[in-house]
């Protein structure tokens, strides 16, 4: 009898630091693993921006805890949920916020796997002090001011019998100290401090969310801040910092200074086309909320771009006017066993630059592009070229603005409009829209194509004119172009911004600009 291998895969825990907030924060190595994990454990504290890097097929478990909210698990459910997917042999990521191992309770989640015979990895993550202190403006370490810092936790009573906190050693001992979860005990902690040498007068940060666009600082002293974060509402999730270096804040403040800092701006791009637009706002600052509007699907036949593509050779001219016409009609292309060879003969136009680049990564360069990016702008300098009697191909939208392939005909072009993609409104969201409207949460909403005004307004789904003038009242909009910035106005709302030129970077310019 021959011997049989198992396999049976074997699986393996990966505690990761999340970092404080800001997504971009992550570790190489943590996103790696986000892109491969098959289960993931995540913590209150971790953005769920980070979420996206996991695959669609993974299993995502909210294990977040909140002060004075009854939990979702318990830490006993956690380890035992961890132990029991990596026994089933999956690839688990326990994403934690901020540093698995600094007051993360990590290292309790390590022990329980090592006792269980649990294979796993701890992956560091920037912890939430550093953080805070560094996009407050506030070096932690300075050469003319400390040369030691502290962590400490603030969620104990200082003062309960049995604290593992020197007081005595511990305020006067450290030049700087970052203490964490401690609002709730903030008045005990500074008496503690106070009452062992530290000096009343002592510079102190409060920060709250600290690296999100949510950020909010507030300084004060030891004798004063205890009555300024009440007066400011301050909750948590805060760190408090005490030391002479909080005094650097007022010169090298940057974070909470960027000029779009704290605008909430609704981008309704489809979400594989918001990045660009969303990287440029938050830079600046912003806080990007994602309110796809469109949802970009195949069409149900290919058949009709089958046939045009079995005589490609007798065009003149193909004409790409979206990124989706250019990745849909290529896939196609692909899947057909063609590859560009069999485009040497038309020539090739984009709407615009970012139509053309991404022609360029398929290995096409465009023979054609207009001064002005759009359809109007296509067509005339088509014209110019002279299209009578030319063959020419237009794989597009299912549903798309008609100025174009009626521009050429009537110029005497044989006109052949293929649809390859389809826009569609996604599904979901849309009462969590009109809740943030309606509450006066938007600071601004962006369009980019004329569909997603159209997709905007039906998730929004105003009683009438007057409603929606109600839910935009005091919304700035804006408009990547005059197409699109028409279809605004004909649906009765004011484009309040419009670059010159049609196109995300200057979008971005002119937004920065107007809050500036």
């Amino acid at each position: 009898m021959s011997e049989q291998k198992s396999s049976r895969k074997i699986g393996k825990v990966y505690l990761v630091g999340a970092g404080p907030g800001d997504p971009g924060l992550i570790t190489v190595r943590g996103k790696y693993l986000l892109e491969r994990a098959e289960v993931v454990v995540y913590d209150y504290l971790a953005s769920p921006k980070l979420l996206k890097h996991v695959p669609e097929e993974a299993e995502l478990i909210y294990a977040g805890k909140k002060g004075g909210v009854k939990h979702t698990h318990t830490q006993e459910e956690i380890n035992q949920m961890l132990v029991d997917w990596a026994k089933e042999g999956k690839t688990v990521v326990r994403l934690k916020g901020g540093d698995p191992f600094i007051f993360g309770r990590g290292g309790e989640e390590v022990e329980v796997l090592a006792g269980t015979g649990v294979d796993f990895e701890v992956v560091p993550g920037v912890t939430s002090a550093t953080a805070a202190a560094t996009y407050a403006g506030i070096p932690i370490t300075h050469r003319e001011h400390t040369a030691s810092v502290a962590f400490l936790t603030g969620h104990e009573d200082p003062t309960k019998p049995g604290s593992n906190i020197d007081w005595a050693k511990l305020a006067t001992g450290a030049g700087t100290l970052v203490i964490y979860m401690g609002i709730k005990n903030l008045p005990i902690i500074v008496k503690n401090l106070v009452a062992n040498g530290r000096d009343p007068k002592t510079p102190v940060a409060v920060v709250r969310w600290a690296s999100t666009p949510e950020q909010r600082t507030v300084v004060g002293t030891l004798e004063t801040i205890a009555d300024i974060v009440r007066e400011a509402a301050i909750k948590p999730p805060a760190l408090i910092i005490v030391g002479d270096v909080v005094t650097l804040r007022d010169k090298i403040d940057w974070f909470e200074k960027r000029p779009l800092f704290g605008k909430r701006i609704v981008v309704t791009r489809t979400r594989e086309q918001a990045s660009e637009l969303m990287a440029g706002l938050e830079e600046n600052g912003a806080n990007c909320l994602e309110y796809s509007t469109i949802k970009i699907e195949a069409v149900d036949s290919y058949e009709e771009l089958d046939e045009e593509l079995e005589r490609i050779q007798e065009y003149h001219w193909i004409l790409f006017t979206s990124l989706h016409g250019v990745r849909y009609f290529f896939d196609r292309l692909y899947g057909k066993g063609l590859d560009t060879r069999s485009l040497n003969g038309p020539g090739i136009a984009a709407v615009g630059k970012a139509t053309a680049d991404l022609l360029l990564k398929y290995g096409v360069r465009a023979d054609l592009l207009p001064t002005v990016f759009t359809g109007e702008g296509l067509a005339e300098t088509l014209l110019d070229q002279g299209v009578e009697g030319r063959n020419i191909l237009i794989p597009r939208a299912e549903k798309a603005r008609e100025i174009l392939p009626e521009t050429l005909r009537g110029a005497g072009a044989q006109v052949t409009v293929t649809p390859v993609y389809k826009n569609v409104a996604p599904e979901g969201k849309r009462v969590q829209l009109r809740d943030e409207l309606e509450a006066g949460k938007v600071d601004m909403v962006t369009f980019t194509s004329s569909s997603t005004v159209r997709n905007f307004l039906g998730m929004v789904d105003a009683k009438d004119s007057s409603d929606l003038k109600r839910l935009m009242h005091n919304v700035v909009i804006a408009a990547i172009g005059p197409i699109t910035a028409k279809t605004v106005t004909d649906n009765g709302l004011k484009v309040d911004i419009q670059p010159e030129s049609y196109t995300i970077p200057d979008m971005v310019q002119e937004i920065v600009k107007h809050y500036t």
